[in-house]
C-alpha cells in the first residue's frame, strides 16, 4: 500500500514540475505582419496597451524606474527619447518583465511613433 502512495505522490510531483514550465510560442516577427494602414493613436490604440502591460509598475506616486507611462505626455516622452521601444525590444531585459509583447502590439507602437505620436 505504502509502495502505491509513493508511486501516487511521485506521479503528482512531477506533472507539477511539467505544469510549471513556460511554454515558447514563436508567433513570428513584426517584418512578417502585413502593414497597419489606420493612423494609430495614443487614445484608440496605444493607451490600452499601457494600461494592459505597463501601468501596473509604471504608473502611481512612485512608478518604477521613475518611469510614469499612466498617460499621453509621458508615454510620448519616452517613445520620443527612445527608451519605450528599447527596452520593449530587448533581448536581455524586455519589459513587461513576465514576457515580450506580441509582434502585433510591438507592430503598432511602432505605427504610432511613424505617424509622428498622435494623441487622437
Amino acid at each position: 500500500m505504502q509502495k502505491h502512495i509513493f508511486k501516487i505522490v511521485l506521479l503528482a510531483l512531477v506533472l507539477a514540475v511539467i505544469s510549471c514550465t513556460k511554454a515558447i510560442i514563436d508567433e513570428g516577427d513584426k517584418s512578417t505582419l502585413p502593414p497597419i494602414t489606420k493612423t494609430v493613436t495614443y487614445e484608440a490604440d496605444i493607451k490600452l496597451i499601457m494600461t494592459n502591460n505597463c501601468i501596473t509598475c509604471h504608473a502611481g506616486p512612485a512608478p518604477n524606474a521613475g518611469l510614469d507611462l499612466s498617460n499621453y505626455q509621458n508615454t510620448k516622452y519616452s517613445a520620443e527619447q527612445g527608451s519605450l521601444v528599447a527596452r520593449m525590444n530587448s533581448a536581455t531585459n524586455p519589459m513587461p518583465p513576465n514576457g515580450t509583447l506580441s509582434p502585433q502590439t510591438l507592430q503598432i507602437i511602432d505605427k504610432w511613433i511613424t505617424d509622428n505620436l498622435p494623441e487622437n
